[in-house]
């Protein structure tokens, strides 16, 4: 046992020692548009983990936790990081503004999108791929993913800002156990912190993600589980229905085992990932993210 232990530490180093973990950095260096005060909780950011120059594919991902729209939860970020890292995807893990804090939609959207365009205007210095960046989320994060997925834009060519310039649509998509409509299957305190309680309808509907797909929504990858009584597979379900309609590609993965906000069932360094692990690599190799 003490062998065993004593590798995995090892193991767990050599990949830290591999990957640099960088700062958070603001991400709107002006402050964040419609900011309800200058604490920590009104200054998203993202935190950089750069895999090493020896298995870097160019590749990028920025991780949306979940939460419900009310936290952060760190084994939905920080985790896919350096999972990610493991197999030459520099990642970005973003932190957004929150309805436990003040806020509503659509100040997690403009986060998502500036976060994405943030890193392609910096792919020079981060030796990324401008045309190789994802997003992926988890749960409300998940549905953070989504809405950007649906609701981007091409950037404003004329901005004087060169953030500004960049698209905010995502290359791909990774959307594990997600919260997609804001209807019969809903989680309804993540729709409450992200709306409030009294949503007009054609917001509602605005952000039922799985009414807004389009022919130009970007290939996506998702994954959910038969017993998530938390989110509903029916989320998964109908982004999936709505992908196909509109013939854009996707993996579509429902496990029967598996309670809701799993992420990766393991721990650095994730000798035993649950199988949508691999599943997903597979899915991104097929993407040109990984070899």
């Amino acid at each position: 046992m003490k062998t065993i232990f004593a590798l995995a530490v090892v193991l767990l180093l050599s990949m830290r020692s591999h990957a640099e973990i960088q700062a958070p950095i603001p991400i709107w260096p002006d402050g964040a548009p419609g900011a309800l005060g200058g604490t920590s909780n009104d200054i998203p950011t993202l935190t950089l983990y750069l895999p090493g120059p020896t298995n870097a594919t160019g590749a990028a991902m920025v991780i949306c936790p979940g939460g419900g729209y009310s936290h952060l939860a760190a084994h939905e970020g920080n985790d896919y990081a350096l999972w990610l890292n493991q197999h030459g995807v520099a990642c970005f893990v973003l932190k957004y503004r929150l309805g436990s804090h003040g806020y509503r939609h659509p100040a997690m959207l403009q986060d998502a999108a500036q976060a994405v365009r943030l890193v392609r205007a910096k792919a020079a210095d981060w030796k990324i791929d401008p045309k190789r960046v994802g997003i992926m989320g988890s749960s409300a994060g998940g549905h953070l993913a989504s809405t950007l997925l649906t609701h981007f834009d091409l950037g404003s060519t004329n901005a004087a800002d060169p953030v500004e310039r960049q698209s905010s649509r995502p290359d791909l998509g990774i959307l594990c156990y997600p919260l997609i409509t804001l209807g019969e299957y809903t989680h309804r305190g993540s729709k409450d912190n992200l709306l409030g309680t009294h949503p007009p309808p054609e917001l509602v509907k605005l952000l039922s993600n799985e009414l807004q797909v389009t022919t130009n929504t970007p290939p996506c990858f998702l994954w959910c589980t038969y017993e998530d009584k938390t989110v509903p597979m029916e989320n998964s379900l109908m982004f999936a229905g709505a992908l196909r309609k509109n013939h854009v590609p996707f993996d579509l993965h429902i496990y029967q085992k598996g309670r809701h906000g799993l992420g990766l069932n393991d721990n650095p360094p994730f000798a035993h990932p649950h199988p949508w692990a691999n599943d997903c690599l597979f899915w991104l190799k097929e993407q040109g993210f990984v070899p």
